[in-house]
C-alpha cells in the first residue's frame, strides 16, 4: 500500500517536466487532442449561427465518443476524427437555400 501513498504524494508533479507518465505516447496524444478540441471550440464559437447550432453541438460532443485504452482508444479516435471531419466540412460550408 505504500507505493500508492507515494504515487498520491507525487500528484503535484502531474503535467510538469517531472511527470514520468506524461512522456508516454498515450499522454502525448491526449494533450494533442485537448489542444485540437480547444481550437475547434474557438472556431465553433466564431461561426455559430442559429442555422448551424445543431452541427456545432454535434461537433462539441465529439470527444464523448473517445473511450478505452491502447488500441481500443486509438480506434475510437480514428472513428471520432472521421465523424468530426464530416461535420466540420458541413459546418464550414453551409448549403444556401434558393428562394423559389
Amino acid at each position: 500500500m505504500s507505493l500508492f501513498k507515494l504515487l498520491a504524494a507525487m500528484k503535484g508533479l502531474r503535467g510538469t517536466a517531472f511527470d514520468l507518465f506524461g512522456y508516454s505516447e498515450d499522454r502525448k496524444v491526449e494533450r494533442r487532442l485537448i489542444a485540437e478540441y480547444e481550437t475547434l471550440l474557438d472556431e465553433l464559437l466564431a461561426g455559430l449561427t442559429p442555422a448551424n447550432h445543431a452541427l456545432a453541438v454535434a461537433l462539441a460532443g465529439g470527444p464523448d465518443q473517445i473511450r478505452g485504452y491502447g488500441p481500443v482508444k486509438a480506434a475510437s479516435i480514428v472513428t471520432a476524427k472521421a465523424k468530426e471531419a464530416d461535420l466540420l466540412a458541413r459546418f464550414r460550408s453551409p448549403v444556401e437555400k434558393v428562394a423559389a
